[in-house]
């Protein structure tokens, strides 16, 4: 936790204007123009001050206070914020990549859609100004990180160093917690719904009362943490020896619809794999040529499958977080239902698929979840996306000619005003 709201008088005020002039000078720094310098604002009250979409990354922000600041967006990656006070803040779709955030205080902050990657929040030695002295006197007290209440909804925290941390109560809901380090952190009625911690380190984590229903907990030791109350219905853990079993079965099917991709339809055939566990096959799907394959109900949760061919696909109902789909071919393909939760459709082909003269099937996500993809510059061209769960989701530079939105959830959702 940082220093108290109570201890602003004792740090420097800045107002707007003169906030803008250093940060202007600060992103000529950082993108190498000439008059640029890097902004060193330690000891500083930012509070009501609008920070919002510019860029501080490497700056140095530490022991500050950011009281009703307004910094949705902002750039943040590697800055150093150590014993910050960030209670409140809100900081959503911010970057906050290796920001050294140890010992600062975000309670209750809104981190939703935010990238903290391999961000630190572990224990630092925090600085407390001198009551009557100031910053004259400074006294030390080692304090851990605290993200009580904040909510982290959607956001990616995958390799971040929460060890220790206090994050009661706190929201990461469907949020990407990929390798992250969670030993001793203090999880108690967290929310974790969803949450994709494939391969976090959880020991003696106080996870009581905590929601893990439908999270994804591959890689995940769970016997040294305290989960009494700890709720994981529909949690995916490990795939099961059975699934493993069938990996020479499965990667037979896999070369078959390759072969007759390549054939033309004169040798081999499409897959059909409804309902299966793929993750065993891993990386053999990346790139894999699995044109009309049948993968209705499949389990493909964070495998990287960049690159793959999947045009005219029945994935009605897959399982698909946290996948990698960049660049893949989805054209026609059938995703009614699936869940696309945190996967990565960039530059994804997911436009209309031709069968004829004149012909041609659209790529249909009607009721799909998708909550927080990364959809940038995709092709989404007559793509029907009826009823989807569109929240927090990202269409930068998507093409979207033609597409259909009916009664989708767009709560917070990027790019997609234009074509609504």
């Amino acid at each position: 936790m940082a220093a108290s709201p109570t201890d602003a008088g004792h740090r420097r005020r800045l107002s707007q204007g003169e906030l803008d002039m250093i940060i202007d000078a600060h992103e000529r720094y950082a993108t190498g123009r000439p008059g640029g310098k890097r902004a060193s604002l330690r000891f500083v009250d930012f509070s009501g001050l609008n920070l919002a979409r510019r860029n501080l990354a490497d700056a140095d922000l530490s022991a500050s206070i950011f009281d009703g600041c307004r910094m949705a967006a902002v750039r943040l990656d590697r800055a150093n914020l150590f014993g910050s006070d960030l209670r409140k803040a809100d900081l959503r779709g911010a970057f906050l990549i290796r920001a050294d955030l140890r010992g600062a205080c975000l309670r209750g902050a809104n981190l939703t859609n935010a990238d903290l990657t391999d961000a630190d929040f572990r224990e630092g030695q925090v600085a407390i100004p001198h009551a009557s002295r100031g910053l004259e006197s400074l006294r030390h007290e080692t304090r851990a990180g605290v993200v009580d209440n904040a909510i982290f909804a959607g956001a990616t925290l995958d390799g971040s160093q929460l060890d220790g941390a206090s994050a009661f109560a706190a929201d990461f809901t469907d949020c990407s917690l990929r390798g992250a380090r969670l030993s001793g952190a203090n999880l108690k009625d967290a929310n974790l719904a969803g949450a994709i911690l494939q391969g976090a380190d959880v020991a003696g984590a106080n996870l009581e009362n905590a929601n893990l229903e439908g999270a994804v907990l591959t890689g995940v030791e769970m016997t040294r943490a305290r989960t009494l109350g700890a709720k994981f219905a529909g949690a995916l853990i490990e795939p099961t020896a059975a699934a493993l079993a069938k990996l020479p079965e499965l990667a037979k099917a896999i070369e078959a619809n390759a072969l007759w991709c390549r054939s033309g339809g004169r040798e081999g055939a499409p897959a059909k794999l409804e309902g299966q566990d793929l993750r065993p096959l891993g990386a053999r799907l990346r790139g894999a040529r699995l044109t009309a394959a049948h993968l209705r109900g499949a389990c493909l949760v964070g495998l990287d499958l960049e690159g793959v061919q999947l045009q005219g696909a029945n994935l009605e109902h897959a399982d698909l977080r946290g996948a990698n789909l960049k660049g893949a071919d989805l054209r026609g393909a059938r995703l009614a239902g699936a869940n696309l939760t945190k996967s990565d459709l960039r530059s994804a082909k997911m436009g209309a698929l031709p069968i004829g003269a004149g012909r041609a099937t659209s790529a249909s996500l009607t009721a799909a979840r998708m909550r927080y993809v990364q959809a940038q510059a995709a092709d989404l061209t007559a793509a029907i996306l009826d009823q989807a769960d569109l929240r927090g989701a990202d269409f930068t530079g998507a093409i979207l000619d033609g597409i259909s939105l009916k009664s989708c959830e767009m709560t917070s959702t990027i790019g997609l005003a234009a074509a609504a």
